[in-house]
């Protein structure tokens, strides 16, 4: 009998599916994961030794498309579905969790219709995703750090977030983060302020994306300015660790891996997000005097500098009990006894 991990496409997505995939793993048990050839989801578990299997089916999202891009994207999930249907025979699945995504449509659907299946669903977002709000009322539990009623509140968070935390006492070093696909908004606003930040003698961190990386570390180049800059990083807990504030996009994951680390941070949401979630997901910080909000239209130079001469150390303190380290643990311990 095997549990079938399923969801991903981005980065947020697939950072919970890691999080309960190591969880499983720490207790002997390899899950199985099912994903799409669409997105991320073969960068990062392709070969994964902690899995029994992963299979990556042609999904493509729903979502935005119009008329015939609608049709295939929908013929596919039916595909998927039917594949699925064989996997679960073959492993004899009795539990999916699902963590959004386009690429959970079929083992999700699949799950749906299974019979002896249980359905366990993660949504990251302050706002529900199109797939999750459909398949959300056949779920056991529906999992949500943002929603006051979910049995486990905390997000699954890598404990290296926690293990790397600490309280900002002073600011030394400015982390700028667009998110793994990097934000051409942050990038370019990095660079503006680059120059006053470095007259202050504060260090400047910056994850670029790997679309924009050459770009950005040509122009720290011919501004004559020493910046740890990089397209993306495994050891992103690590550059967390070595700032004292943030400028950050507003996805779930990195929200809550910045909670973990104790790190006080500027949001700044991606504006074309479906249903604007991550603004309603930084406001829900912000709402506890816990985090900064800026539209990107609004982000300043003139306002960062005035968020960095205000009281951070409270706002790091607090942080440290915004969220436990235990979130993964609880979820897998709910769901392996059948609650």
């Amino acid at each position: 009998m095997r549990v079938v991990i399923t969801g991903g496409g981005t980065g947020g997505h697939l950072k919970v599916a890691d999080a309960l995939i190591e969880e499983y793993h720490k207790r002997g048990m390899k899950p199985i994961f099912i994903g799409s050839v669409n997105g991320q989801d073969q960068e990062w578990f392709k070969d994964d030794k902690r899995l029994y299997k992963a299979y990556f089916l042609e999904t493509r999202g729903v979502v935005n498309k119009k008329g015939f891009g609608k049709v295939a994207s929908l013929f596919q999930i039916f595909k998927g579905i039917n594949i699925c249907f064989d996997i679960f025979d073959e492993f004899d699945v009795k539990t999916v969790i699902s963590v959004g995504g386009f690429s959970a449509a079929p083992a999700t659907f699949t799950s749906i219709l299974y019979f002896g299946c249980k359905l366990y669903i993660h949504e990251q977002n302050s706002v529900m995703g199109t797939l999750n709000s459909i398949t959300s009322k056949f779920a056991k539990h529906v999992f949500s750090s943002f929603d006051p009623k979910s049995v486990v509140k905390d997000y699954p968070v890598s404990n290296e977030f926690f293990d790397n935390a600490r309280i900002r006492d002073e600011l030394n070093t400015v982390i700028f983060l667009g998110g793994s696909q990097g934000a051409t908004a942050i990038n370019d606003f990095a660079l503006k302020v680059a120059p006053t930040l470095n007259r202050l003698g504060l260090k400047i961190i910056h994850q670029t994306g790997k679309n924009d990386y050459d770009r950005v570390a040509k122009e720290y180049e011919n501004l004559k300015i020493n910046v740890d800059v990089f397209p993306f990083s495994k050891d992103i807990s690590l550059k967390m660790s070595e700032a004292d504030f943030a400028v950050s996009r507003a996805g779930a994951s990195t929200l809550w891996e910045l909670c973990a680390n104790s790190l006080p941070t500027l949001f700044v949401p991606y504006p074309h997000a479906a249903k604007d979630h991550q603004y309603t997901n930084a406001k829900y910080l912000v709402d506890r005097d816990l985090a900064y909000l800026c539209r990107e239209e609004n982000l300043s130079e003139e306002l960062l500098i005035e968020i960095l001469k205000k009281d951070n150390f409270s706002i790091s303190k607090k942080l440290v009990n915004s969220i436990n380290c235990d979130g993964a643990e609880s979820i897998v311990d709910l769901i392996n006894e059948g609650k």
